[in-house]
């Protein structure tokens, strides 16, 4: 059997709580032929000395770039026929370079194979990072087939087509993934596999996620007034009205403080129209944590929710006014000078 040499990608920035966890879960890969490049992005913890001792090779970015900048110096710096991209706060299951390399192998149009996530993290630090494991692990079992977005926690792809697309937008800290997405589905088809799965450490403070969440949404925008169907955005299936009936509720529950009783029910119509855009996930959050940490779960949901909102309307507000936040995803080609 044909073993393409796989070069394993991991960008890092002061990430050694799980980087030594990262490292350890590709060291234990069934496939054969691979090596492992750690791109540290000007780290100021010991991750560079985690890397060392775990006999990864490292790249050092001249100045603090992001991930998207980080990934290209690993790209380049790379020797393998596959890329196979890493986070750093991910832990992949054994089989899953081995998994990625075969999917690729039978079917030319893939340009990508992406993986999931187990349903508990990778360090259990707080219930939010329970609250979020969940969240994510459901969103991407329900997007398992091709898919029109790119989630390169977990991302392998051959180098050739790499070197055809192009690298990421370094321009891009936030959303580097979905514009790559955007640029790659147009010539390969994008495969998300659960048989290409880790273990995530996700975020575990309210400030980080709240800042993560508000920042891709609104960076987001530019790319849902191009393509309405991508996804997340409100074209792209029921799930997607689910941050427009939180805020709703929200709002709502003041009418029967200025009308009366009977207008009760309005806020209530939304908060089930909130529920049901996610039900099947909260069906799932029950089977696997029981529903008392599922009444936790739909109230972080519900405030995420809000969250979500509030950044969508800003990022509107910006594409109305800012010509360059509309330009946000023009000519992707720059990336490459």
């Amino acid at each position: 059997m044909n073993h393409p040499l796989v070069s394993v990608i991991v960008p890092n920035y002061n990430y050694a709580r799980a980087l030594h966890l990262c490292l350890d879960s590709l060291r234990a890969q069934t496939y054969p032929h691979l090596e492992i490049v750690v791109v540290d992005d000007c780290s100021t913890d010991d991750s560079v000395a985690v890397a060392e001792a775990h006999g990864a090779r490292v790249v050092r970015t001249p100045r603090n770039g992001g991930p998207a900048a980080a990934r290209n110096l690993g790209a380049a710096t790379a020797a393998g026929e596959i890329l196979f991209f890493i986070d750093s706060d991910v832990a992949a299951k054994p089989d899953a370079v081995a998994n990625a390399v075969e999917l690729l192998a039978g079917d030319p149009t893939i340009g990508a194979v992406c993986g999931n996530y187990d349903p508990v993290p990778l360090i259990r630090d707080s219930l939010l990072e329970e609250y979020r494991c969940l969240q994510q692990s459901y969103w991407l079992i329900a997007d398992e087939g091709p898919i029109m977005t790119l989630y390169t926690a977990l991302l392998a792809v051959p180098a050739r087509v790499f070197t055809e697309i192009g690298p990421f937008n370094p321009r891009l800290r936030e959303t580097e993934n979905a514009d790559y997405g955007m640029r790659l589905a147009q010539r390969y088809q994008i495969l998300l596999s659960p048989r290409v799965r880790g273990v995530h450490d996700h975020d575990h403070e309210l400030g980080v996620l709240v800042r993560k969440v508000f920042t891709r949404t609104a960076l987001h925008i530019p790319m849902y007034a191009r393509k309405p169907e991508f996804p997340g955005g409100l074209s792209s299936g029921p799930r997607a009205w689910v941050s427009i009936a939180a805020p709703l509720a929200l709002l709502a529950a003041a009418l029967p403080l200025l009308l009366g009783p009977a207008y009760l029910l309005v806020p209530l119509a939304a908060f089930v129209a909130f529920l049901a855009g996610d039900l099947p996930m909260h069906r799932f959050v029950r089977a696997e944590r029981g529903p008392l940490f599922l009444v936790y779960f739909v109230a972080m949901h519900f405030f995420l929710n809000l969250v979500i909102a509030v950044a969508a309307a800003c990022g509107v507000v910006a594409w109305l006014t800012s010509g360059r936040f509309r330009r946000l995803y023009d000519r992707p080609e720059v990336a490459t000078r």
